[in-house]
């Protein structure tokens, strides 16, 4: 092993304007080596990575070494790259009207020697094998916008992955997994187990707890923008331990946990014959009170669902029954399906659920206030300004500044404003697309908590997601598809193997990083 650690920060700290994001910073990833770094939304890791990579300047008085070699602070990206770090941010960093083959290779082209031209067949010659050793074999001229989220983090982490000079260098990882499934995660770490073996070294940034134990050597705990856990080894951690050094506090793990529903009683909800792209001929019935998830492999069709029954997708065929009424899915758009208390959470909060540039209280009232522009009845003032903060204080969102513009709040705190934003119109069915994901420990429980208690109210819920851990937790039901169709039903208390298990027809659930074990 080398002496001089792949990344070294000592000192570092960042401030924007009177808020201290970071505090004296330290941390060393050792040669080989996936090190680790969570903590709660907003608590400075993110910051870190665009200090790391030049996007933000840092406070003066700190060090930032790779490999032994001081880098210049502010970073410059080009010496950066040059020393050996590469990054794959948070928001992915693609232009989506791209292909994926020119999002891969911009900045990379290998223009012929005499005319100057981009060689497209060498170009697609060098992307192609870490594409396939990855397990995502993805349409090179396909334009990045057009492919669904797992597809694009695998965009984003190819192009990351071709900047890793073997034996050097450290990539950072910014909450790049988060959209990706179990079996896509493992082909992933099996390349980067492959990678830190040469000895370059990976910096993970996650909110995913198991997927820290799983695959991370160390784990470094940032909470409120300093240090609290430096270097723990996974070892000698577990989960719960984490949770707790997140958090500051123990968590409650009762209160995150399903309690299932009787199967007696007429169910709330009804969906018949719902046709799609993917899915085919779908049947769902969900009794009051009653969480139930969708979930399956990538092109299973489960990830199309929330938006067909919602009319925010046109579905070919099928029915929505609920409080009396029987919706045709086939012609069904939006505002009618509002109108029913019909309610979606979609995935992409910053691309499809936020307006990021008005405030928290803005963003709770566009739903009502949407629902009475062809009315001449205004909206209550004194419902516009008690409604956002009793949901915001029941969401535990923070800091807690109704008129906080929804882009200054951190990743788990703008969820929580898209959650509140639409159980604030009282909802008859709630349909949710990965409701937790990338957020922290806490954030999670109070959404899953908050869907729960929702549930118990009355509301019916559709939760369509890939994260086995999350179903467990939120669902009375899971129903499992495959080609477009049910292919098993689980009945709750669900375990997160069984819905692996179920998805993946073939074996258990596998450990992520099964070298580190046996090491």
């Amino acid at each position: 092993m080398s002496a001089a650690p792949r990344l070294e920060v000592a000192g570092v700290s960042k401030t924007f304007g009177r808020n201290r994001a970071l505090k004296d910073v330290s941390l060393d990833v050792r040669p080989g080596e996936i090190h680790a770094l969570i903590g709660q939304n907003g608590c400075g890791k993110s910051t870190l990575a665009k200090v790391l990579t030049g996007y933000h300047a840092p406070d003066p008085g700190g060090r930032i070494r790779v490999d032994g070699n001081e880098l210049r602070t502010p970073v410059r990206p080009l010496e950066a790259r040059a020393a050996g770090v590469a990054v794959v941010h948070q928001n992915l960093g693609l232009v989506d009207h791209l292909t994926v083959l020119e999002n891969l290779r911009v900045g990379r082209y290998r223009p012929s020697r005499f005319f100057h031209r981009i060689r497209w067949q060498d170009e697609q010659a060098a992307v192609r094998p870490l594409l396939e050793r990855l397990g995502r074999p993805l349409p090179l001229d396909a334009p990045v916008g057009t492919l669904p989220e797992a597809d694009r983090a695998t965009v984003a982490i190819v192009r990351a992955l071709q900047d890793a000079d073997e034996g050097r260098g450290v990539i950072i990882f910014d909450e790049s997994t988060r959209s990706l499934n179990r079996r896509t995660m493992e082909s992933f770490y099996a390349i980067v187990d492959e990678i830190v073996a040469t000895g370059t070294s990976v910096l993970l940034i996650s909110h995913g707890l198991e997927e820290v134990i799983e695959v991370a050597d160390r784990v470094t705990v940032l909470r409120d923008g300093e240090v609290v856990a430096p270097g723990v080894s996974t070892d000698e951690i577990t989960e719960t331990d984490l949770a707790r050094l997140v958090l500051g506090r123990t968590l409650q793990a009762s209160a995150a946990v399903a309690s299932p529903v009787p199967a007696e009683g007429e169910p709330q909800v009804r969906i018949r014959g719902l046709a799609g792209p993917l899915v085919r001929n779908l049947d769902l019935d969900i009794r009051p009170g009653e969480v139930v998830g969708v979930t399956g492999l990538p092109d299973s069709g489960y990830g199309e669902i929330p938006y067909l029954v919602t009319g925010a997708s046109p579905a070919s065929a099928g029915t929505l029954e609920l409080s009396g009424a029987a919706l045709e899915l086939a012609g069904l758009d939006v505002g009618t399906a509002m109108a029913h208390r019909v309610a979606l959470v979609p995935e992409g909060r910053e691309e499809a659920g936020l307006a990021t540039t008005l405030s928290a209280r803005e963003n709770i009232l566009l739903p009502a206030s949407s629902r009475r522009a062809g009315s001449l009845r205004p909206l209550e003032r004194g419902a516009a300004r008690l409604a956002p903060e009793e949901w915001m204080r029941r969401l535990d969102v923070r800091p807690h500044a109704p008129d906080l513009p929804v882009g200054k709040f951190s990743g788990g705190n703008q969820q929580k404003v898209l959650l509140a934003k639409w159980l604030a119109t009282e909802p008859v069915l709630l349909v949710l697309h990965e409701p937790s994901q990338a957020v922290d420990v806490g954030a999670r429980q109070s959404i899953i908590a908050t869907v729960r208690e929702a549930a118990a109210q009355g509301c019916a819920v559709l939760v369509a997601g890939g994260d086995e851990n999350e179903l467990s937790l939120l669902c009375d039901r899971v129903l499992v598809l495959r080609d477009g169709e049910v292919a098993a039903e689980l009945a709750g208390p669900v375990a997160p193997d069984d819905i692996v298990h179920a998805t993946f027809a073939s074996a258990s659930r596998r450990e992520l990083r099964p070298s580190r074990r046996s090491a």
